[in-house]
């Protein structure tokens, strides 16, 4: 229960005597008789009717009132000042300077009996009021004195029901019957209780104690809100503050923990399990940040697993080594096929449509090289279409023609000869391929393909929406293995179609990687070798999927073959260009690369 206390009548603020100027006189115990005429005791709150003029001096045998009294024996000289004045007055009633004077002597009058109020001394206040009030009724400072220690009598039973309200939890609701406000209604008459501050102190304890209950349970827009109550309680904000610091943290550690959470979900490609952590931190408030950070990750993990667009990487053999080297292309739109009016366009290129990829993909750097299919034939034993037919297709020099030749396999290259071990692989025909890739996705436990038609001339275009990657004609720098103007073979040949102005110091295949890639960082694909791809051969794009996925009926005999190789005209270099072969082809033109699902 909080106390008030009850001051002593003769103890006042300094402050006061400070106002007081040494103008305090003591006041006999007869005065007021004559001022009243008839000797009555005066009560706090008694009626004075009064005709605006000081009453004649009281009969010497009325008992001195409670006020009166007070002013006796605690303030002397003002008493002995005031019994002066009002014997001045009874000579003269009507003298101005006499009444501005009883004025202002009142005045200071209700300036010490506010101070007895501000002490908790509502009787002593009560005593000066009802001694000035006995003088002049009508002054203008006593209604709201006596209004003020009226309020002053309450105090007692407000800080009783604070109590209470405190006690029961009732910090600041209901809106009538709360702590807060039975404390603010002491405050507002008596600004210095000291009850009324501890009961505040209480208050705002209680409501950061709610706000730490709230964080604990993960409400944090609750926990602000109480907080910001308790900010409003009382102008010392070092508990808060405090507090304030706390929730922040809590909140920083729970933001931490469920971050993680979402980041191992995202690893997992726990996708849906992500989304869900993520409403969580969504409803801590204050991580925003985190927020769109985590949402762009985990975008990027559907659509490129654990990498970022343009990284380079190959993935682990079991056997030991490394797989082919791959670059991941990011998930976009393009226009496939060629617009009508593009010089070397054939009816096959169209109709041109809009392709749109929304997932990205890993797809190797080069060529699969004589190296890289080597390890996976001397694993496996494995026997191509070419070593079972114990025959393929190779160049002749001479004749600048192509023939069958006994013998020949992936081991051999373009002429025939054996291969370097860094060369695109050769007369191998698209089921090889797909036996290779079936042995890569077993050594790695990745999903390793060939690539779609249109995953081919998105990558090949790379952004460009040009003839060829680098423009509408020759290059004006070496970009490729191309049939260029100024290529010479040993015996002095030269291309009859061919790139003018260019020249790249290759007659049949380059080593991989002889070129800088092209803007998506992947090399070889307009020359070198013609490649493989997934789809069934179609003559036109109707119907063509538009996900870039792969046009593929099971069981279809002919399959396509995209980019220009080294012996091909201008034409076939063309981003659009594409073949029909039979699935079983081999030769010096055709090899392939892979494509890794991400």
């Amino acid at each position: 229960m909080f106390s008030h206390r009850k001051a002593d009548k003769g103890r006042v603020p300094a402050w006061v005597w400070t106002g007081l100027c040494g103008l305090c006189f003591a006041l006999a115990s007869g005065i007021a008789a004559a001022v009243t005429g008839e000797r009555q005791a005066a009560q706090p709150g008694d009626e004075v009717v009064t005709t605006g003029q000081p009453d004649a001096a009281p009969n010497a045998a009325t008992p001195a009132t409670p006020g009166e009294m007070l002013l006796e024996h605690a303030y002397p000289e003002l008493n002995a000042r005031l019994r002066g004045l009002l014997d001045e007055l009874a000579q003269r009633p009507d003298d101005p300077a006499l009444r501005a004077r009883l004025d202002d002597l009142l005045r200071l009058l209700l300036a010490v009996a506010d101070a007895h109020g501000d002490i908790g001394d509502v009787q002593g206040m009560g005593d000066l009021l009802g001694l000035v009030r006995s003088i002049d009724p009508g002054h203008a400072g006593l209604g709201q004195a006596t209004r003020r220690m009226a309020a002053l009598g309450r105090v007692d039973d407000w800080l009783a029901r604070a109590s209470r309200a405190l006690a029961a939890g009732r910090l600041i609701e209901p809106e009538h019957d709360n702590a807060l406000r039975y404390l603010r209604g002491v405050l507002a008459v008596d600004p210095r209780n000291e009850a009324a501050g501890r009961g505040l102190l209480g208050v705002q304890q209680g409501l950061v104690e709610r706000a730490l209950a709230a964080a604990r349970e993960l409400d944090f827009e609750l926990a602000m809100e109480w907080l910001d109550a308790a900010a409003e309680v009382r102008g010392p904000q070092d508990l808060v503050d405090d507090a304030r610091e706390e929730i922040e943290a809590f909140r920083t550690r729970e933001a931490d923990r469920i971050e993680g959470v979402v980041g191992d979900a995202i690893l997992a490609r726990e996708f849906a399990r992500a989304e869900i952590m993520l409403i969580d931190l969504i409803a801590l408030g204050g991580s925003e940040q985190r927020v769109a950070e985590l949402r762009a990750r985990m975008e990027d993990a559907r659509l490129y697993g654990h990498y970022r667009p343009g990284q380079v990487f190959s993935d682990a053999l079991a056997a030991g080594g490394s797989g082919p080297e791959l670059v991941v292309i990011p998930a976009g739109s393009f226009m496939m096929g060629s617009p009508e009016e593009e010089r070397g366009r054939a009816v096959h290129e169209g109709p041109r449509h809009r392709v749109t990829i929304t997932q990205g993909f890993a797809i190797g750097r080069t060529e699969v090289t004589v190296a890289q299919f080597r390890a996976f034939a001397e694993a496996t034993r494995y026997r191509t279409g070419a070593e079972k037919e114990g025959i393929s297709v190779v160049f002749i020099a001479r004749s600048g023609r192509l023939a069958e030749r006994e013998g020949v396999n992936w081991r051999h290259g373009y002429a025939g000869r054996p291969a370097d071990e860094g060369a695109p692989v050769l007369h191998l025909d698209w089921h090889d391929a797909q036996a290779y890739l079936l042995w890569l996705s077993r050594q790695t436990g990745q999903r390793y393909r060939l690539p779609s038609e249109a995953e081919f001339e998105y990558v090949l275009r790379a952004g460009s929406i040009t003839a060829y990657w680098w423009g509408n004609g020759s290059p004006g720098q070496r970009v490729e293995n191309l049939t260029g103007e100024g290529d010479r073979s040993d015996d002095g040949r030269q291309w009859t179609a061919s790139f003018s102005g260019y020249e790249d110091g290759h007659w049949g295949p380059a080593p991989v990687a002889s070129f800088a890639p092209n803007p998506l960082g992947v090399h070889d694909l307009a020359g070198n070798v013609s490649e493989w791809v997934t789809d069934c051969w179609h003559s036109t794009y109707i119907r063509a999927p538009d996900d870039g996925s792969a046009w593929d009926n099971p069981g279809c005999q002919r399959r396509t073959v995209r980019g220009g190789y080294w012996a091909a005209g201008p034409d076939q270099a063309r981003s659009a260009a594409r073949l029909s072969a039979d699935s079983h082809l081999t030769g010096p033109r055709v090899g392939f690369r892979v494509v890794r699902e991400l």
